[in-house]
């Protein structure tokens, strides 16, 4: 449920919403093929980041090209640069 309310998929859902009102009786033309198609774009990224939230949040690691990316790279090298300072610690 906490996914189901996040920016990117709840605006893509409200445009898709107010797309559907606006092409319901309207002919179907290269321009409302364009706008479905870019909707369609938006919800498949909206749903991706919603994907790779939820990938970062157990722990598994997301797709290089993620905007998630830098940041659990960045958690990875301080958890890794605190275990080389426990173990030096520990040495002495």
């Amino acid at each position: 449920m906490r996914y189901l309310f996040s920016t990117g998929l709840f605006a893509a859902i409200s445009a898709g919403i107010s797309l559907l009102r606006g092409t319901r009786d309207a002919p179907i033309t290269w321009r409302a093929l364009l706008a479905w198609a870019s909707w369609a774009i938006t919800l498949a990224f909206a749903i991706g980041a919603v994907v790779d939230m939820r990938r970062d949040e157990r722990g598994v690691a997301v797709a290089v090209d993620s905007p998630i990316a830098p940041v659990q790279a960045k958690r990875a090298r301080k958890q890794a640069k605190q275990i080389e300072k426990t173990a030096k610690a520990t040495k002495r």
